[in-house]
């Protein structure tokens, strides 16, 4: 078994999600279905029921900032209840685009972590250009989980660690040009790592171009057990082991 836990294979992201969900596993593949808002939730809660390679993941995402109303959250603290819920994500801060709405968006990301806490649920968490308050705030609150596509430098890699967390690998790693990623699996160590794909997004370098999959994990980790001077199925093995941990699969 090989766990993807982040991904969006879904309708409204991808017209084939129920074939390629199919594909993943044949091939013993299990996914954790990020959702991002009220439609994508409701999506991912669905495939969850059907399909026993599915988990679920639901959440608001820094988009929603300026939009979330106080009945969206209370439809989302009923929603976290359900049986194949594994984890409150996607969350998180980014401001690549823009800082105007920080404000909001902290607000948002704490009330995602505080309804994590109520139920007792891990986080996926993107942070984009925000990595202090991101590691800020997660500080203040009794939450692990995972930081998704991680973009921070390698040492505070390692404090995120120290709190719990494990650190999200996925297509970056196999880019020419990332050499950070590299580092930072090579400073952290497999024991704290996680695989993704984020399909439909972040292809590997050899699929630049087309739609991401989760069946392309594999260039993921085969590239982590080059990197690191292991076996890949030893990369699979433990990767999986920690994802199964994390999230109670």
């Amino acid at each position: 078994m090989i766990i993807d836990t982040h991904c969006h294979v879904y309708k409204s992201e991808m017209k084939n999600a129920e074939q390629i969900i199919k594909e993943a596993a044949e091939n013993d593949i299990h996914l954790i279905l990020n959702g991002t808002g009220p439609l994508s939730n409701r999506e991912v809660l669905e495939l969850a029921g059907r399909y026993d390679n599915v988990h679920a993941a639901l959440g608001y995402f820094y988009t929603l900032a300026d939009d979330i109303a106080l009945d969206d959250i209370l439809l989302l603290d009923k929603q976290l209840s359900d049986e194949n819920v594994v984890a409150v994500g996607e969350i998180g801060l980014d401001y690549y685009h823009t800082k105007d709405n920080r404000d909001s968006q902290i607000e948002l990301f704490e009330r995602m972590l505080g309804l994590a806490e109520k139920h007792c649920l891990p986080v996926i968490v993107h942070s984009r250009k925000s990595i202090q308050d991101t590691f800020d705030i997660l500080k203040k609150h009794d939450v692990t989980g995972s930081l998704h596509c991680y973009q921070g430098s390698a040492e505070m890699a390692k404090e995120f660690i120290k709190m719990g967390f494990y650190i999200g690998i996925g297509g970056p790693i196999t880019h020419i040009n990332n050499r950070k990623v590299r580092k930072t699996v090579n400073t952290i160590g497999i024991t704290h790592m996680l695989v993704e794909t984020d399909s439909p997004y972040l292809p590997p370098e050899e699929k630049r171009g087309e739609i991401n999959i989760p069946m392309n994990i594999r260039f993921i980790t085969g590239k982590m057990a080059e990197e690191l001077g292991m076996a890949e199925e030893e990369v699979i093995k433990i990767t999986t082991e920690n994802a199964r941990n994390m999230f109670r699969i």
